[in-house]
């Protein structure tokens, strides 16, 4: 009988305090729910979670945990939310800012990660946007640049076309707008829109340092497969449905001030000393005007002004995944069709 006496307060017991729980956690719920309506971010997905598990179902969110987009945030409330980085993280990196080209013409939410997982507040970034990419996405990429000083849209925009010198002038034009910036910046990376940083920026920084002045730009004498990039005169055809490099049977003249052509990636790491080469110098100019008729002429430039015996000295580099940025195909950075 004492027995059953006992283990009858043992259940009361247990029933109440199973009770307390289920009521704490619901006014827990409910007080969370009121916090997550005035969250900014994610509120809708955790809310969404909670239900979940008090209805004790698995856990399926119906949407990316990631939430990057600007919507009706203030810059500030964007900043916060998408946890950029708004201080320098050292005095190693403040002392060696860095600039970024971005090119690029579709898939906004990849964009916004990329520059994201670059962005530092000492460097300095240009964007070139496709002039043929929709209003909508050149609207966007605008709208996130304005939340921050140091980013800003090329001031000449070119219609990109695969293969063609469009692509090359794309990297050009923001290379003029980055040489004005006031930022004094130690080397240029360029990046098409699928790329994404595999290095933390102080290991990037310290990977450039190590180079001593030196412009990363891997390449080789031109492959069998390559010469006919710059033997035969190509032209870019550009309409509102196909965009392509058309080859054409007529031979190009050789190359200006009897260069040595190299070929190489189209994805480098410049000194600031280099770029302005690159915009003044006539060699290069020349060089320029004459890869305009060529097929991938990005794959060439860079590579061959850096060879040259009297300007600079001959290397040769390690490639640029060392560094650290996972560039995807080219393709994926210019409005091919």
């Amino acid at each position: 009988m004492m027995g059953s006496w006992k283990f009858c307060l043992f259940g009361m017991s247990l029933v109440s305090a199973l009770t307390f729980v289920f009521i704490y956690n619901n006014k827990l719920c409910e007080n969370n729910m009121h916090f997550l309506r005035a969250a900014p971010a994610n509120a809708s997905l955790l809310a969404e979670i909670c239900l979940q598990m008090f209805a004790g179902e698995g856990f399926y969110p119906t949407e990316n945990t990631l939430k990057t987009t600007l919507n009706e945030s203030t810059c500030y409330q964007y900043r916060v939310q998408s946890h950029y980085i708004t201080q320098t993280l050292s005095q190693e990196e403040a002392g060696f800012p860095l600039a970024f080209t971005l090119t690029i013409h579709k898939d906004f939410g990849t964009f916004e990660r990329l520059f994201r997982a670059i962005y530092m507040p000492q460097n300095v970034y240009c964007v070139h946007v496709d002039k043929k990419a929709a209003v909508e996405f050149k609207d966007a990429v605008e709208q996130l640049l304005s939340c921050f000083p140091n980013a800003f849209l090329a001031s000449k925009i070119e219609p990109v076309v695969y293969g063609g010198i469009s692509r090359l002038q794309a990297d050009l034009n923001c290379m003029k707008d980055l040489v004005a910036s006031e930022v004094p910046w130690k080397y240029l990376i360029n990046t098409c829109g699928q790329d994404f940083p595999l290095k933390t920026n102080k290991e990037i920084v310290q990977y450039l340092k190590g180079l001593k002045a030196k412009n990363l730009t891997p390449g080789v004498l031109p492959p069998a497969h390559a010469i006919g990039r710059t033997k035969y005169v190509h032209r870019e055809l550009l309409d509102s449905k196909n965009s392509y490099v058309q080859k054409t049977k007529k031979l190009k003249t050789p190359p200006p001030h009897n260069l040595t052509i190299y070929f190489g990636t189209a994805y480098v790491a410049l000194t600031r000393e280099f770029a302005n080469f690159v915009l003044q110098d006539q060699q290069a100019l020349d060089l320029l005007s004459w890869s305009k008729d060529t097929y991938s002429p990005d794959e060439h430039f860079w590579v061959t002004l850096n060879r040259i015996p009297a300007a600079f000295p001959e290397n040769t580099d390690p490639p640029k995944s060392q560094l650290g940025l996972d560039t995807g195909q080219k393709t994926e950075g210019t409005l091919a069709t």
